[in-house]
């Protein structure tokens, strides 16, 4: 785990002060030990700069940029190899021989193998940045789910990548222009999804995808070698009975977990006592004879403690579990530091606890599992199943497109909660993917239009790909799909990625091993949700180790109090922020609306009751 940045200048002015200022950006990803060498070839010079948390082979041999000697390749590598090993293992019985125990060295060997398809034998989280010397490319790797992030920045003769944005602003070219139409998709959204960033010419590499720079012509091209749709679209149902699906998933989450385990420094995991973190943690203390660690955060305001659950089930299962009462002064704390960890807009505010459980697991851990991914794979989220209720509805009112065109929209004041706005937008929409989107968006796109003071383009996001769909693909396997290629990779793996390396600890993902989510796709939709319950296979799995009474709770989210916050303690900074001068010198927003949305009693509160709105609509 580390981070990595680099640069490829096709005007060679960059030089390596410039390189050791943007890996020195990275510094809290990797505090022990440092790497960046530049290379001069006649079209360009290029940098390379590392930032090493060491997890495994902890010796020296594991620094990077690391060199294949046979070829000339040089690679720079944030992430982990799971089955390196394995990998290792086939490499040697060709006749490749390994000077180190790293899964660096085995990407090397796998590429001057297999070329780029070596990507596809993989089983980890990786963002890679390669020099191919023979071939004159450099080729940029990013994992299937994107767990590790990758930034890239592209304008004229300037190629610039880099594990967060903050080593951007070290490289005195880059100019950080906001983009306003990734500040509209914000405001829809509460994040800004691949392949855009809140910057313009600056982009994330999509998950599942590598992009090749032509290092002779200033040439790129994007290829996408694995994508979450195609899993559902054109697949064989499975005829396994639930009994043998639920077997066989019990078994890949044991390969899946158990290679997260493996590191050369001490492992714990984040527990909130929810189905999926106690799934992780039954099994992997199942077959681990000492006591696997375990992390909660609790928080004294009612409604956002999940500690006691946590507990208990840590009890039950015997972990070594850890648990820290966060005060609302320290969450208030860390919200002032949120831009700089996070480097753009993010409206999730689990960033606060996420923050805090990853501060308290360092000090006995240098790796975290979080188990995010259950949700998106196994239909877990409330909204999965109120959404398409909805839209049913929805779909059977009489002369539904007429009736959108009845709701009145030319004149919608956010200040009122019958957001008719939102109800026309949903009443308009032609697929069910578009619609469950719009029900679950902060803003319509024609709201935020409101908000800002220019209109906002809008802007690709995985839900303009409905069309990659089979036909026969059912609407909760398109919601699935495309919340794993959305909010899961934009919001969640953004979140916990900053969180954990904020503080040096690497974060791993047991539940997106891209098995897990092969596998699920195959399964019928009432293995996942049926009209009583979701998460139907998960849950039979977890009470083979937990007792249903144990685990049997309302599904909590993982938040804190911010709305009261906002009320009390945080009143005065988010007044310096939404004050009438502020807004004013604010060139995105319109100052009139938003002051609309500041003033409205009680602040903090929501802006309109979805669900309320949503059932008048079905009265007949």
């Amino acid at each position: 785990m580390c981070g990595i940045t680099g640069f490829v200048d096709f005007n060679s002015t960059t030089g390596k002060e410039v390189l050791l200022k943007m890996t020195e950006a990275l510094y809290h990803r990797g505090p022990d030990d440092s790497g960046n060498e530049t290379f001069t070839i006649p079209s360009a010079t290029l940098g390379f700069g590392f930032r090493r948390l060491s997890i495994l082979d902890l010796s020296p041999a594991g620094h990077q940029p690391m060199t294949d000697q046979q070829t000339g390749n040089c690679i720079v590598f944030n992430g982990e190899i799971y089955n390196f090993k394995e990998i290792r293992s086939d490499l040697e019985k060709l006749g490749d021989v390994f000077q180190t125990q790293s899964d660096t060295e085995v990407i090397l060997a796998a590429y001057r193998r297999w070329g780029t398809k070596c990507v596809d034998r993989f089983i980890g989280m990786f963002a890679i940045a390669l020099i191919d010397a023979n071939a004159q490319k450099l080729i940029c790797f990013r994992d299937r789910a994107g767990v590790k992030p990758f930034f890239y920045y592209r304008k004229g003769s300037l190629f610039l990548f880099s594990s967060e944005l903050k080593s951007f602003h070290q490289h005195p070219v880059f100019k950080p222009e906001i983009d306003p139409n990734a500040v509209g998709y914000y405001l829809q959204h509460g994040c800004i999804t691949a392949p855009h960033t809140i910057f313009q010419y600056t982009f994330k590499l999509k998950p599942g995808h590598f992009l090749e720079l032509n290092l002779k012509t200033n040439e790129t091209t994007e290829t996408c070698y694995w994508n979450v749709n195609t899993c559902y679209s054109d697949v064989q149902k499975s005829k396994l009975s639930f009994q043998e699906a639920a077997d066989q998933a019990e078994e890949l989450f044991k390969s899946a977990f158990n290679y997260r385990m493996i590191a050369d420094v001490p492992v714990g995991l984040f527990l909130s006592g929810g189905y999926d973190s106690s799934c992780v943690a039954a099994i992997l203390q199942s077959v681990n004879t000492s006591k696997i660690k375990t992390y909660t955060i609790g928080f004294t305001e009612a409604g956002y403690d999940e500690a006691p659950h946590a507990k208990k089930v840590a009890a039950h299962l015997g972990t070594d579990h850890h648990e820290h009462y966060c005060s609302s002064q320290e969450g208030m704390d860390l919200i002032p530091l949120l831009p700089d960890v996070y480097d753009e807009p993010f409206g999730d505010s689990s960033a606060i606890p996420t923050m805090l459980v990853s501060k308290a697991a360092r000090q006995s851990v240098t790796v975290a599992l979080s188990a995010d991914g259950g949700d998106e794979i196994f239909a877990g989220y409330p909204r999965h199943r109120k959404s398409l209720n909805y839209i049913q509805k929805l779909k059977s009112l009489p002369f539904r497109k007429i009736s959108g065109a009845l709701v009145p929209s030319c004149s919608i004041d956010l200040r009122k909660t019958d957001r008719s706005g939102k109800l026309k937008a949903v009443l308009g929409a032609v697929e069910t993917v578009n619609m469950f989107d719009i029900i679950n968006q902060t803003f319509t796109l024609a709201e935020v239009r409101q908000l800002m003071s220019h209109d906002a383009i809008e802007i690709s996001s995985p839900y303009n790909n409905y069309h990659t769909f089979s036909s026969g693909t059912t609407d909760l396997s398109r919601i699935l799909a495309l919340e794993y290629q959305s909010y899961l990779a934009d919001d969640i793996l953004q979140k916990v990625d900053r969180a954990t390396m904020s503080v040096s600890l690497e974060g791993r993902e047991p539940f997106l091993d891209h098995r897990i989510v092969e596998f699920a796709a195959t399964l019928p939709d009432h293995f996942k949700m049926n009209e009583n319950t979701q998460k139907v296979l998960l849950k039979k799995i977890v009470h083979k180790y937990i007792p249903e009474q144990i685990m049997n709770r309302p599904k909590m989210g993982f938040g804190v109090p911010v709305a009261i916050w906002l009320r009390t303690d945080l009143i005065d900074l988010f007044m310096s922020y939404m004050s009438d001068s502020a807004l004013k010198n604010n060139p995105y927003l319109n100052a009139a609306e938003v002051k609309k949305l500041r003033d409205k009693k009680p602040l903090g509160g929501g802006l309109f009751d979805e669900k309320q709105l949503l059932e008048n609509a079905f009265e007949r």
